[in-house]
């Protein structure tokens, strides 16, 4: 079971669109795929048409409480694809989990009762590298950072690296960035292009060879609760995504 953190700490740079997207991709290539949202606004739970307040529980039981992962995962109405779904609880629990014994280890204890079930998780971070994050980094194998193609791409990537290598450190020592992915990406721009050779600078066995385009159906596709694959399968973005998830499952 690969599990991919997907996180930035900078905001609005397609973390939740690279998660739900590249969640249904692999999914529609026929393997098992978990998104878990942790981001406390849940917007991969209704990128991906469900109603996170429907439930008894969700990922805030999950690292407060103690819940097993088996008890909180909820089926799309995508096939292969699954989602453990995130509330607004999940907003206030960075301060009740400061007097949690063994907190930064819940979401990993809880997703040993799904290993075996699933090929792929996918790990939707919020925006921060607070304990909700770095729940997610004990947990994964793997981290994915999207990189948005704009003049501060790489602000806050020298923290995120430091921040891996505490973890790497003191929970999880297998824990690597393995991929970086370019977003919202404009072959038409100057800037994109100076932007992607900076990053490739930085990263250069981590970045992906598949860039996501900027495109207006991307931007479209969570507002009617799903993922771009599904949403709009010939448009460019689905394409991206599809590319990616090839490259993803070829290791």
């Amino acid at each position: 079971m690969r599990i991919f953190a997907v996180a930035n700490q900078k905001g609005g740079v397609g973390k939740t669109t690279t998660t739900t997207a590249l969640g249904a991709a692999i999914a529609q290539a026929g393997k098992r795929v978990l998104v878990v949202d942790l981001d406390p606004q849940g917007n991969a739970t209704t990128g991906l048409g469900v109603d996170g307040r429907k439930f008894e529980r969700s990922v805030y039981d999950v690292l407060l409480n103690d819940v097993p992962m088996v008890d909180v995962v909820e089926p799309t109405g995508f096939s292969n694809l699954f989602v453990a779904p995130a509330t607004l609880d999940l907003a206030g629990v960075e301060q009740e989990l400061t007097s949690v014994i063994s907190r930064e280890l819940r979401l990993k204890r809880s997703l040993e009762s799904v290993d075996g079930d699933f090929d792929y998780v996918f790990i939707d971070c919020p925006p921060s590298l607070g304990l909700i994050t770095i729940n997610a980094f004990a947990a994964a194998t793997e981290i994915m950072v999207p990189v948005q193609t704009e003049f501060y791409a790489l602000e806050g990537l020298t923290q995120l690296r430091r921040i891996v290598e505490l973890v790497q450190k003191n929970l999880n020592p297998s824990l690597h960035i393995t991929k970086v992915v370019l977003t919202m990406y404009d072959s038409r721009n100057t800037l994109s292009i100076d932007v992607a050779n900076e990053v490739r600078r930085h990263f250069p066995t981590e970045l992906c060879d598949t860039v996501i385009p900027r495109t207006v159906r991307l931007a479209e596709a969570p507002s009617f609760g799903q993922p771009i694959t599904y949403f709009d399968p010939n448009s460019r973005g689905a394409r991206a995504y599809r590319l990616l998830a090839e490259e993803i499952m070829n290791g």
